[in-house]
């Protein structure tokens, strides 16, 4: 074999290797986010149109969260919140919607009280989503009851369904679990 063709034989193999590993870096990239976001990763797949697109979003709520100040609350306040949520479920025998929106509020000053902001639903989903991602879909399904609750168009099992989502996401914050 002359040393030329030696020399591309090499090349061509350098390149091979190469592609491989820009592949492999690729898949352990979106296998991290799967990860890290669970059921949210295909849920913005299919609002973005695309992975590619997805995934530059997702990146970006994970720089974003990464500037967060969150913090584990002290054992103290824990307690109060866990008894400020118990008076929110107290209330729900007498006035369900009422209690709904408690609970909504209180999962609010929870987020606050944590670092997370709070300027509004759509941006608490996108930070919610880096660190809790498994349970952003009751936190979905809760508001959703919460916005019809408010003209009236609730069930009362569907607002005692709610609560039990809301339940689900103060419960992973305030514990300070993370849902990965």
């Amino acid at each position: 074999m002359s040393t030329s063709t030696l020399i591309a034989v090499i090349a061509a193999g350098v390149v091979v290797v190469i592609a491989l590993a820009a592949i492999m870096w690729l898949l352990a990239r979106r296998r991290h986010l799967r990860d890290r976001f669970g059921p949210e990763y295909e849920r913005t797949v299919e609002e973005k149109g695309g992975a590619l697109a997805a995934e530059r979003e997702l990146r970006a709520r994970e720089a974003r969260h990464d500037r967060l100040d969150i913090k584990e609350l002290p054992p103290d306040r824990r307690r109060q919140y866990a008894e400020q949520w118990t008076g929110v479920q107290e209330h729900f025998v007498d006035r369900p919607a009422g209690a709904v929106g408690e609970a909504d509020d209180l999962v609010s000053r929870l987020m606050r009280e944590r670092g997370y902001p709070t300027e509004g639903y759509q941006g608490a989903v996108r930070d919610l989503s880096v660190e809790h991602g498994r349970t952003l879909e009751h936190y979905r399904a809760a508001h959703d009851v919460k916005a019809r609750s408010t003209d009236g168009r609730a069930t009362t099992e569907e607002l005692r369904g709610a609560m039990v989502h809301y339940r689900a996401l103060f419960d992973e914050l305030l514990t300070d679990q993370r849902s990965r």
